[in-house]
């Protein structure tokens, strides 16, 4: 008997109105998801037990940092049960673990410094997240999801054990590092291994919508590779939303 799980993420934008927390539940609900990160909450570290047996996971920094982006990560009462534990690596990075009824799974959410960020910045990133990646416990399903700033494109020659051919644009120095970084963990990329029409690949446009790429990334230990599909929603009130 296979067992499935409904994952996504999405950019909020904030959470400081208590509404949207509502609103994103509906969304939640309405793509039939498990678990759902969110990005940009605005919220420091702590948990909200929702009345409706849901709960909602945050990480953040303070209000004497500039940046309080923060993350999230919401889940239904079944999830929830199924919760074993979480830690808010850094502002940028999230861990929640969880039991299943064949292994457990590692979910593992970030947001990578954007493509203009000092090198030396992103380098640390992405050394945190490796040292963050490699203390997961090896049986554990591991799914690192977010928004990558990672452009991918199309040309996996010499990657073709991380990503497939259906990414869209050309790679970028965001889009090298995460590469790299899945070649040395043994994941795969899963937006990239599914052909689906661009308008379920794109999760970010420019301002003036005159350019469009993909930087929000699913990817799973190779070991198990149990990807049943990887696309973009766009039709939600929330933003984009990224779903497998």
């Amino acid at each position: 008997m296979k067992w499935k799980t409904s994952i996504g993420f999405c950019n909020v934008r904030t959470l400081t109105e208590y509404s949207k927390l509502k609103q994103i539940e509906k969304e939640m609900t309405s793509y039939k998801l498990d678990i759902m990160g969110l990005k940009e909450t605005r919220w420091e570290n702590g948990d909200i037990k929702i009345q409706n047996g849901n709960l909602l996971i945050l990480s953040g920094v303070g209000e004497d940092r500039e940046d309080r982006s923060g993350r999230g990560v919401l889940m239904n009462k079944e999830a929830r049960r199924s919760l074993m534990e979480w830690s808010p690596i850094s502002e940028r990075i999230k861990l929640a673990r969880f039991k299943t009824k064949i292994c457990n799974l590692t979910i593992i959410q970030c947001y990578t410094p954007t493509e203009t960020t000092d090198k030396d910045m992103k380098e640390k990133f992405y050394q945190q997240l490796h040292e963050t990646i490699t203390a997961v416990q090896k049986r554990d399903v591991m799914i690192v999801m977010g928004d990558m700033n990672a452009k991918l494109g199309s040309n996996n020659d010499g990657l073709e054990h991380v990503m497939g051919r259906h990414g869209i644009g050309n790679m970028n120095q965001n889009g090298e590092l995460f590469g790299e970084l899945c070649a040395s963990c043994d994941l795969i990329i899963g937006g990239t291994v599914f052909p689906h029409k661009t308008c379920q690949k794109v999760s970010w446009f420019s301002p003036n919508n005159t350019t469009e790429n993909k930087i929000d990334h699913i990817a799973i230990s190779k070991r198990f590779r149990s990807l049943l599909d990887v696309k973009n929603k766009t039709g939600t009130d929330i933003g984009s939303t990224t779903i497998s």
